[in-house]
């Protein structure tokens, strides 16, 4: 198996190039190639822009019947991204760009405009000092007046940089900061003189406050509390328990007296020294009326209504030792 890329190939001695018949292709054949725009353009027929640098699948042909200094020309055929139609360019050797023809127009070209136009007044200047040689003369003081001005303002600037040139940067920056260092220092003592100030004052009003504070009236011995002696509080007790005792009286009733108790509350005795009857019960005494002396003094005893509560006990302690009994 032979090599798939030769680098020497093997001619025999009979070889004749003149030989080989030729391929006769049309002068006007097109070729795709893949370019990228050259310049920025806009579609006539949508206006989509096409930007700079864009790549497209052109076909390239040869301009027939134009050369600039035996060069040939090519003329590119692309089409549009959106409405797909065919814009023309072609290569200007004579100002190393390109030339569009038709189908768009070509953007941001200013400076090439401006080109255009110094080369046309530098054509219509030559032709007027061609026929007149007077405009020649005033062309040249025109010139010369704009050349001394350029020197002038030439020598301007020199001496201006020789001027920065003298000027020690280092001093500057040295003096600067030696500038911003001292406004620092004045700062930080202002800042102390106020602090200082500031703390004097408040001294100074502490000490009126202590002042006014010293100063004022003692009391009066009339204002001042009294205190007794230390045994005095033993003689309020009974006084404070009394006081509570008949607040307590007033609100509720006396409890604790005999005279209103004495008739209801009857004591228990001895089975043995109580007087039974034949049929085991007890006989109670009573009075020649023949009613028990405890029921007579209830009877005539006014009913009062703190009262009440306590006869129905009375009451019932009677029935209750009558059932004990029996």
């Amino acid at each position: 198996m032979s090599e798939r890329k030769v680098l020497n190939k093997y001619y025999p001695p009979d070889f004749d190039p003149s030989k080989i018949p030729k391929l006769k292709l049309p002068k006007d054949r097109q070729y795709v190639v893949r370019l990228m725009a050259p310049f920025n353009m806009r579609c006539k027929t949508c206006g989509e822009y096409i930007y700079k640098g864009k790549k497209f699948n052109a076909r390239k042909e040869t301009v027939q019947n134009e050369l600039y200094l035996g060069l040939p020309i090519f003329r590119f055929y692309i089409k549009c991204t959106r409405c797909l139609a065919e814009i023309t360019f072609k290569t200007d050797p004579e100002n190393t760009d390109y030339t569009m023809e038709h189908g768009a127009t070509r953007n941001f070209q200013a400076e090439k405009l401006l080109e255009e136009e110094e080369k046309r007044v530098q054509k219509e200047r030559e032709d007027e000092e061609l026929n007149n040689p007077m405009k020649v003369l005033e062309n040249r003081t025109k010139d010369s007046k704009l050349e001394m001005e350029v020197l002038e303002n030439l020598q301007e600037l020199k001496e201006l940089n020789q001027r920065q040139a003298n000027v020690d940067f280092e001093a500057m920056l040295q003096q600067h900061r030696v500038s911003e260092e001292e406004k620092r220092q004045r700062e930080q003592e202002e800042d102390q003189r106020e602090m200082e100030a500031m703390m004097e004052q408040a001294r100074r009003r502490r000490l009126i406050e202590d002042s006014d504070s010293d100063e004022e009236p003692a009391l009066a011995p009339s204002q001042l509390p009294t205190r007794g002696a230390p045994t005095a509080i033993l003689e309020e007790v009974p006084q404070l328990k009394k006081q509570k005792l008949e607040s307590w009286e007033r609100s509720v009733g006396a409890l604790g007296s005999k005279s209103k108790l004495a008739g209801l509350v009857v004591a228990k005795k001895a089975a043995a020294q109580r007087p039974s009857s034949s049929n085991g019960h007890i006989i109670l005494p009573s009075s020649s009326t023949g009613v028990p002396q405890s029921l007579k003094e209830t009877s005539s005893s006014p009913r009062t209504p703190s009262a009440s509560s306590l006869s129905q006990l009375g009451a019932y302690s009677d029935s209750e030792d009558s059932s004990n009994s029996s």
